[in-house]
């Protein structure tokens, strides 16, 4: 039987389209207790380095090891325990993508797809307008950081102003500057932005990283660097190798 709807908008509700910011998490492996160990290792020190983000499940990377089985609700528990919510599934199998709908995730082929490319206007676009949540100007820290303490710049760059003490930590979502030596962590780009870049005026850091792409003082600095004003940036993206130019 054909229903016909009236031809007015609902009082109570409206549906519409929607496009919201997603974390995408690329599962290398389907063993979860080496997930565990390393998710551990990098987020364990930093319990508030999620809030409750929504996260889409990209499988593509297990494509080329052949019918990985994933224990999905194990998964998913873990993840949560991190503060992310799962929501969806990508790059899959369809044996992994049905298992991942049973455990209660969307299928997200169209959901994560990239937008078009922008099409040559007559006139200059209208300047995006900035939602309320998202600060406008880099978070300043102007007192030394001793070892043990960390700050994160949810969305934002970071400026130091002061010393960052070995055992210290720093981390950005954007660029980090440190206008003093640094000589501790620096994690810049640390939801995946391949763009950002730290720069520091004496560099001795004990860790040094962008968009997960990573090098310890176990690997020693080039003696143009080592101690100088220095700028770091990602060439090849997020499979890419961390670049040293002195700055003059």
């Amino acid at each position: 039987m054909t229903v016909a709807l009236a031809g007015r908008a609902p009082a109570t509700f409206e549906i519409k389209s929607a496009i919201l910011p997603l974390v995408s998490l690329l599962l290398k492996t389907a063993d979860l207790r080496a997930l565990a160990a390393e998710m551990t290792a990098r987020f364990g020190d930093a319990p508030d380095f999620f809030d409750n983000d929504p996260l889409v499940l990209d499988l593509s990377p297990l494509q080329a090891q052949g019918e990985a089985v994933i224990d999905f609700p194990a998964l998913l528990d873990l993840l949560h325990s991190y503060r992310v919510l799962p929501v969806a599934v990508r790059g899959g199998s369809p044996a992994q993508t049905a298992a991942a709908l049973a455990a209660g995730l969307a299928a997200a082929s169209d959901a994560v797809a990239p937008a078009p490319a922008p099409q040559r206007a007559s006139k200059p676009p209208a300047p995006a307008a900035v939602a309320d949540n998202v600060p406008a100007t880099a978070l300043v820290i102007d007192k030394p950081m001793r070892s043990g303490q960390q700050v994160y710049a949810r969305g934002r760059d970071l400026v130091v102003l002061s010393m960052v003490n070995p055992g210290a930590e720093v981390i950005a979502d954007g660029h980090i500057h440190v206008y003093a030596p640094l000589r501790g962590r620096a994690i810049a780009g640390a939801r995946g932005n391949t763009e950002a870049r730290i720069l520091s005026l004496c560099l001795e850091p004990e860790l040094i990283s962008i968009a997960g792409v990573y090098r310890t003082s176990e690997v020693p600095l080039p003696a143009d660097v080592l101690s100088k004003p220095t700028q770091v940036r990602l060439v090849g993206g997020a499979q890419g190798k961390l670049v040293m130019d002195p700055l003059q």
